[in-house]
């Protein structure tokens, strides 16, 4: 019965889900860079870090002067732009993973218990997360990465920092709503304690936006780092890294246009992605919207 329940659900999901084009547009990106981010050695022509002397910043393959053995050109000393950006999926997707992650896990636990015990622990990270939010995303990560040193594990820290209190917000909405609930009156009621009803009763029932906001969380954490790399603050030379080809390319973007416009397409279709899919699940999941369209 619970089985034939949860394909049911999933059914409706995908109903739903599906009705939405742009959502599925964006689940295809998606999972166009994550095959290319696993498979990156794979796919990836040539060792993103070696050098070919004779040819620096040569144009792509379909510019006259372009070569087919660097189907998109070479930087400035003589690297594989396709091979970089290629490599750089895995960097970036790797990046939004741990960020979702950290800020999920953290945001979360805070959200359970502001909601579920409110009173001076909800004031006081209801507080906390209000100045957070009152600081720009980007500043706030900068001024982290700054104490902490650059790097890119110092970068994922500080966008992950950032990102906290979105998930603090929504889990403890979910949590002052679910809290009253019957169910709940029902495990305490038998017993169980506090803990185990916030993470086995009532966190099961705040997935659904908790999903969404790590969907949404993704490309901001890619944006972020890619944000943080361009200013030397994220990952550091020769990682390729679209936020870091970016910033070298910054000297040739007349001479050689194509050096700053990929990294940045890149960045563009994996941050339109994940916000579609995002969409698309919030519509899917919110109950309040089935039905419509």
């Amino acid at each position: 019965m619970s089985v034939y329940r949860e394909h049911g659900l999933f059914y409706e999901f995908w109903r739903q889900f599906k009705k939405n084009k742009g959502a599925l547009f964006g689940m295809s990106l998606i999972v166009v860079f994550v095959i290319l981010a696993i498979a990156a050695p794979f796919f990836a022509p040539h060792n993103p870090s070696q050098l070919f002397a004779d040819y620096l910043r040569l144009p792509p393959a379909w510019i006259e002067a372009g070569n087919s053995t660097y189907p998109l050109g070479t930087d400035d000393v003589g690297r594989d732009i396709l091979s970089r950006l290629i490599h750089g999926a895995r960097i970036s997707m790797s990046i939004g993973l741990s960020v979702v992650f950290l800020a999920m896990s953290v945001g979360t636990v805070l959200g359970l218990f502001a909601g579920y015990y409110g009173g001076w622990i909800d004031k006081i990270v209801m507080r906390i997360t209000d100045i957070i939010m009152a600081l720009p995303s980007i500043l706030l990560a900068i001024v982290v990465v700054s104490v902490l040193g650059p790097g890119l594990r110092n970068a994922v820290i500080a966008v992950a920092i950032v990102a906290i209190p979105s998930f603090t917000r929504i889990v403890r909405a979910s949590v002052l709503a679910e809290k009253e609930k019957e169910y709940v009156q029902a495990s305490r009621s038998l017993g169980a304690s506090s803990l185990r009803t916030m993470f086995k009763e009532v966190l099961p029932n705040c997935m659904a936006p908790l999903i969404v906001q790590a969907t949404l969380g993704f490309s901001d954490g890619i944006l972020n780092a890619a944000a943080l790399g361009f200013l030397g603050l994220g990952a550091q030379p020769p990682t390729p890294e679209w936020g870091i080809m970016l910033a070298d390319s910054r000297a040739f973007i007349e001479s050689s246009p194509w050096m700053v416009t990929l990294p940045g397409l890149c960045i563009l279709v994996v941050v339109l992605g994940f916000n579609l899919f995002g969409d698309g699940l919030r519509d899917a999941l919110d109950p309040r919207l089935k039905g419509r369209g």
